[in-house]
């Protein structure tokens, strides 16, 4: 009969990152090395990684929206766009424009 023994990884990770991921982590019951050992099983359970590895894209309508709130926020800054603090500074404002 064949022992196994455990296998260590070693892994360099961003120290926010792991401080950030060991908290979800918590909440959800897990910890780092039971979300490890499962991401591995379904790695070859799939031959495959078990979630998207892309970059994101954008729809045309979002990136239009993303340009726009880049220039709206130009222009606010150079105070020749006016800005408001709560909704109903801006309501006051188009009512009485």
């Amino acid at each position: 009969m064949k022992t196994l023994t455990n296998g260590i990884i070693n892994v360099h990770v961003d120290p926010k990152d792991k401080e950030d991921a060991t908290i979800i982590l918590k909440d959800l019951g897990l910890n780092m090395s039971t979300l490890i050992n499962m991401t591995l099983k379904q790695v070859i359970k799939r031959k495959a990684i078990p979630f998207d590895v892309a970059i994101p894209s954008y729809n045309d309508r979002l990136e239009n929206a993303l340009k726009e709130s880049e220039v709206i926020e130009k222009e606010y800054k150079r105070g020749t766009r006016k800005g408001y603090n709560n909704v109903n500074e801006m309501m006051e404002s188009i009512i009485n424009d």
